[in-house]
């Protein structure tokens, strides 16, 4: 079931970071938020009532009910337009539990220990958005939930359902430098559609930036 829940997380992730970035309207993504979330919360109900109690019972339900809860409460925020700040510090929440979530599988699973690193990092990030004000981030969020879906979410999710999850340290750091990559690229693409987005007159001949309007 967790790995069930991860796919599901990866169609999440991807629709709702094209929903940031403009390709796809809000209340769509918003809707299957809320059903994937809705999903995830009763398979997490199940994986706790059904497993027989292995070592990662606990740090794997905690991830399922997180996962959860977020996309209900985003669903939720979009389609009764709450305003997002309540949203933003239950992320910021998640994010610090993402990390000690990360700390807990560093021995035993050091490839999830990485992907929770990375998903602590996206609740960080939407953390500073809507919690702090700082919307200008919203451009790099969601193209980190684009890039982010497939490589933390829907790839590691078939891994697992095909029973070749990777435990070795040596992929666990592989996959922290593509992450890292994916990241800065995501950053470097919000960049440049906001350089994009700007009117002709406002950057400079050679690309470097923008120019001052201001007399010298």
């Amino acid at each position: 079931m967790p790995h069930v829940c991860l796919l599901l997380s990866g169609a999440a992730l991807l629709i709702n970071g094209l929903a940031i970035l403009g390709h796809l309207p809000r209340r769509d993504a918003a809707v299957l938020s809320l059903v994937v979330g809705s999903i995830q919360l009763v398979l997490a109900v199940g994986y706790v009532t059904n497993d027989d109690g292995g070592g990662g019972l606990l740090p794997t339900a905690a991830g399922m009910f997180l996962f959860g809860l977020t996309y209900v409460y985003v669903g939720l925020d979009v389609l009764l337009n709450l305003g997002s700040k309540g949203l933003g510090w239950f992320c910021g929440m998640v994010a610090f539990v993402g990390l000690l979530l990360a700390a807990a599988w560093l021995n035993t699973d050091p490839l999830l220990a990485v992907l929770w690193l990375a998903w602590a990092a996206l609740w960080g990030l939407m953390f500073a958005s809507m919690a702090l004000g700082l919307g200008c981030l919203d451009p790099a969020i969601g193209w980190g939930l684009v890039l982010a879906s497939q490589a933390t979410a829907t790839i590691p999710a078939f891994l697992g359902l095909a029973g070749a999850w990777p435990r070795t340290p040596g992929l666990a750091w592989l996959a922290a430098a593509i992450l890292a990559a994916l990241f800065a690229a995501a950053f470097l693409l919000a960049r440049r559609e906001g350089r994009a987005a700007l009117p002709a007159s406002l950057v400079s001949a050679d690309g470097a930036g923008p120019v001052s309007t201001s007399n010298p």
